[in-house]
């Protein structure tokens, strides 16, 4: 109400200015009244917080090798976890594969059935819309599964559902705006069709140039070691397979320094620790998400956690929640009474990051215990 009643005042103040004859001064005098009614509608039009939710891994369904690695198509991906999802202000999520109808597999195997390239059909961005995901990395190890023209596609069909992007050559970073709030969005990872993880000049750069730009800069990597062996953040390079991941820890914290506001952290394909660091929240790995078959769900590689992190508008931790949610081989996300990924993160975060002094309660809410 009070919003619309300024908005009528200065409508008419405005035109009461154009209408009559005054002293240059008067002028002036009245634009700067003008002006501030302006500010003042902007503060209120502003949110006081911004409810972020972030998960881990999507991929919906491949149908490389062969078809019947897809879905059976009765159900939507996240239609058991909408109920939460859908409360996001904005929603990221990482692009585990490609979105193309086209593209032959760039992987060399021998074997096609035990050649992890994932193809999903470009129909399936609309279950990323009408989830409301609004930014998502597509900066990993799968992104190039198809060649360019896969990664072109993935690009045409995320940007088809006015889904924001970024990790890749062609699209460092990104802007977007929702809700009176602009957002700048960059994604890194070691691999090779990607913006990279260990270049911490280039990504201090990025940042720093989104930072002049924007309210709030949300950061994604795909890093660190993967598997139940690997769930700690061991704060020095991790290496998988011959290959440099990162350090995970160190390029979160430079990127925070930097400027960056929100670190979204994936790849190890199971849940790691969160960290506040100068007011500014880590999650070091949110684990798989909609991963539907091809995809190891056992033991806690099936915990998909719901990153709900309230900021306010320089991007600060107020506070957050985990919402714990579960897949198993074949069955799209459900949400998990037994909050095993709750419990997961819980004992991870005492032990990798106690300087936090992150608290956590029974039904996934937690805050940064204040030290005084």
């Amino acid at each position: 109400m009070r919003k619309a009643l300024l908005f009528v005042i200065l409508i008419g103040f405005s035109y009461t200015i154009q209408g009559q004859k005054f002293s240059k001064e008067a002028i002036d005098s009245m634009t700067g009244i003008v002006e501030n009614f302006k500010l003042e509608m902007e503060k209120l039009s502003a949110p006081k917080s911004i409810k972020l939710m972030a998960v881990g891994d999507i991929m919906m369904g491949t149908n490389f090798p062969k078809e019947h690695y897809m879905p059976p198509g009765d159900k939507g991906p996240f239609d058991d976890v909408n109920i939460v999802l859908k409360e996001a202000d904005i929603l990221f999520g990482n692009l585990e594969g490609t979105l193309t109808d086209e593209g032959e597999n760039a992987k060399r195997c021998s074997d096609p059935s035990k050649c992890y390239s994932f193809r999903s059909p470009e129909s399936f961005g609309k279950y990323l819309e009408e989830t409301g995901f609004d930014v998502m990395s597509i900066a990993n190890n799968h992104i190039g599964d198809f060649g360019a023209i896969g990664i072109r596609n993935t690009a045409k069909t995320l940007e088809k559902h006015n889904i924001a992007y970024a990790g890749i050559f062609a699209q460092e970073s990104t802007i977007f705006e929702k809700n009176g709030i602009t957002y700048g969005f960059c994604a890194f990872a070691p691999n090779k069709d990607c913006v990279k993880i260990h270049n911490l000049t280039k990504a201090k750069s990025i940042v720093k140039e989104l930072k002049e730009k924007v309210d709030i800069v949300i950061v994604s990597f795909h890093g660190g070691a993967e598997g139940a062996d690997h769930t700690h953040v061991t704060r020095k390079t991790e290496r998988f397979y011959g290959e440099d991941r990162g350090n995970v820890y160190l390029f979160a914290h430079t990127l925070i320094d930097a400027g960056a506001d929100i670190i979204l952290g994936h790849g190890p394909h199971v849940s790691r620790a969160f960290e506040v660091y100068n007011n500014k929240f880590i999650a070091y790995s949110l684990g798989n998400f909609c991963t539907y078959s091809r995809f190891n769900l056992t033991g806690i590689k099936g915990y998909a956690p719901i990153a709900e992190i309230e900021v306010d508008p320089e991007g600060n931790f107020i506070k957050g929640k985990l919402h714990s949610a579960k897949q198993i081989d074949e069955v799209y996300p459900f949400i998990d009474d037994k909050k095993r990924a709750l419990k997961e993160i819980k004992k991870l975060t005492g032990k990798d990051f106690p300087e936090s002094n992150l608290v956590f309660e029974e039904d996934g809410s937690f805050t940064q215990k204040n030290e005084n």
